[in-house]
Order: structure tokens, then sequence, then C-alpha cells
């Protein structure tokens, strides 16, 4: 049944008129519809200019009529013969951009979105529409790229623990002389490799769900939820021994709570862990106009202008290195960056001048929870 209901739709497809030919019926309807009008007029006009005549007169006057009736239809099957050439000529010509257009775009694939299609010629709507699409396979190009860099350094952050695993329990079972504290200690180790792994697997589900958007949406307040997580890494803070200073005004807003709270995490252990000894972090929660805004600023090693955008993309870290001795998988900023735009809030970064980053994130005014999903 599925296959002749395919054949039945694949037969109407192919019986469809293509564009060209309704084109073509188009133009040479009209001309024809437009020459049919004018020698109807002019029939009648003919008509009406007949003068009364002698009987013999009129009779050879109908006589020739008769025998001229031919002329007119033989004159209207040539211009109907040269509208529809024309026609044609003319929807071909038109379509001439439009079917380059297509064959370019089917060339186009996953490998090799670097190609655009470049129409010239006049600015009308089938050079905007060019544009257009070239702006969509740039941006398609520039996804692909995104995900491949994604999946690779992904793929890298996953196998470095589970090497470090299998080398450990390796050399604990090569070792024949192996004892209860040797065969614990290997046991520590890998249990601190797995709880690197599940660190790492919590953080790229928690970039996952800010990137699939907002779901639904509650009343919160941004002074509330950074106060609580603040007392959660207090301990954290003191062991690094970095000092944080909080405060916190009223900053009501409306969003996913799960996601605000791991926005505020994040960014507070960015800026614990890229830090220095003795250092400080600065948060502050505050209304702006009607915007409910949160900035945490910290110090810490220099950072250059051109490298901000770069540290809010999956796995990136300051400079070239992949060593994390701070225990951070670059996955921080990026999930900051997801969050925020799922809930439509504005960020904005900048380094400080004697090391550190400022970072502010302003959501928008609460939206009506009668209306949210």
């Amino acid at each position: 049944m599925t296959r002749v209901s395919e054949k039945v739709t694949s037969l109407l497809r192919f019986r469809r008129p293509v564009l060209r030919m309704q084109l073509t019926l188009l133009y040479s309807g009209l001309f024809i519809g437009l020459l049919a009008a004018v020698l109807l007029a002019a029939g009648v006009l003919f008509r009406r200019s007949e003068m009364p005549a002698a009987p013999g007169v009129a009779a050879a006057q109908n006589g020739a009529m008769r025998h001229f009736d031919s002329g007119p239809a033989l004159v209207a099957l040539v211009a109907v013969a040269i509208a529809l050439v024309l026609a044609w000529w003319l929807a071909g010509r038109f379509l001439r951009p439009l079917r380059a257009m297509t064959d370019a775009a089917q060339e186009i694939s996953a490998t090799n979105l670097h190609r655009r299609l470049s129409v010239g010629g006049p600015d009308d709507e089938l050079t905007e529409l060019g544009r257009t699409l070239d702006d969509l396979f740039a941006r398609l190009e520039a996804s692909f790229e995104s995900q491949r860099r994604f999946v690779a350094n992904a793929s890298h952050e996953l196998r470095t623990p589970l090497a470090g695993q299998r080398t450990l329990l390796q050399v604990a079972l090569a070792d024949p002389e192996a004892d209860a504290k040797s065969l614990r200690l290997t046991c520590e180790g890998a249990l601190r490799l797995g709880a690197q792994q599940e660190r790492l697997i919590d953080g790229l589900l928690t970039l996952a769900t800010g990137e699939r958007g907002v779901e639904r949406r509650e009343a919160l307040d941004l002074a509330e939820v950074a106060e609580s997580t603040i007392l959660a890494r207090r301990e954290e803070a003191e062991a690094r021994g970095v000092h944080i200073e909080a405060a916190l005004a009223q900053a009501a807003t409306t969003g996913d709570r799960s996601l605000v709270e791991s926005l505020i995490a994040n960014l507070l252990d960015n800026s614990m862990r890229h830090n220095t000894a003795g250092g400080r972090v600065e948060i502050a929660t505050a209304m702006k106009g009607s915007a409910a805004t949160i900035s945490v600023s910290n110090t810490g090693a220099l950072i250059p202008d051109e490298e901000i955008d770069r540290l809010f993309e999956p796995f990136q870290r300051l400079g070239a290195e992949r060593v994390r001795p701070n225990g951070g998988h670059g996955l921080g900023l990026a999930i900051v960056g997801a969050i925020a735009l799922a809930h439509g809030a504005a960020l904005n970064a900048r380094a400080r001048p004697g090391g550190g980053l400022d970072i502010e994130v302003s959501f928008p005014p609460p939206v009506s929870l009668q209306n949210a999903v």
C-alpha cells in the first residue's frame, strides 16, 4: 500500500507543470487574451461602421467577407505560436538565475558548506534571495564547525580520565607484590577519575539543557538564589584562599530556577578556580530599570580582550594548554552563555585592567506566568 501511494505521489509530482511552463502559459495567455480583445473590439467597430448599400453591392460585399474570413484566423494562429515561443524564452531567461542557485544549492552539502552562491546582477528579489541563502550557508557552516570541535573536544575530555583509570588498574594488576595499601590508593585514584568524568558529564548535560531552552518558568529572586549558592561554596573558597564579597539586593525575574542556579554556580566556580591565592570574588544582584541583573567580578590572571569571546565556547581555556590544574573542563562559561541565551538575558564580559573578569547578566523583565510555557 505504501509503495502504491509513493508511485501515485511521484506520478502526480511528475505531471505537475514546472514553473517555466506555468510562466509560459501565463505570459502567452495574457497576450492571447489581449489580442482576442483587440480583434473583438475591431470587429464590433467594423460592423458599426458598415453603411447601407444597394442589394447587388451588399451581396458582393458579403461574398468578399466570406472569402476573407480565413485571414484573421491564420493571423491569430501565427500570433499564438509567436506568443508561446516568446513566453517560453522569457520564462527561461527569467528563471536562469534561480536555476543556477538551485544547482549550486544542491551541490552544497555538509562537506563543502564553504561554497557560496555569489549571485550577481541587478539588486532585485532574486539577488536578495541569493544573499539570504549565502548567509544561511555561512551560519550552517559555523554551526557544523562548532559541532565538530565540540565532539572532538568532548571525546578527548572523556578519553583522558578513562585512559587514566585503565593505566592505574593495569599497573596495580601487573604488580605481583601489590598489598592492600597500594590497592587502596589505586582504588582512590580510580574514584577521583570517575568523579572527574561525572562532573564532565553533568556539565555536558547542563550545557545541553541550557541550549534546549526554557520549558518552565517560575518567579524567583536572583539575590535568594545567589545567597544559597554562596553558602554552598564558602568552604571551597576558604580552601582556595579566595574571599567572597556579596552585595545582594532584591532582583525579581522569572525563569527556570535550576538553570539560573547553574548559571550563578558556574559564575562563582569560574571566579574561584581562575583566581589567585588571597584573591577575591565580588558578586552583586540589583534591579537596573526593569531588568534583574547579577554581576560577578574576580581577580586573577590578565586576559586579552580578544580572548574573551573564545572563553564562552565549550572546552576553551585561557591559553593553548589543555592542562587543568584547577579541576575545570572549560565548560563553565559556555554553560553560562547557553543559559543566558535560553532566558533571553544579555551577557556582558570584559577583562579587568589588573587581571580577572567582570561578568554581568541582565535578565529581561518578568513575564506573565500564565503565558509562560
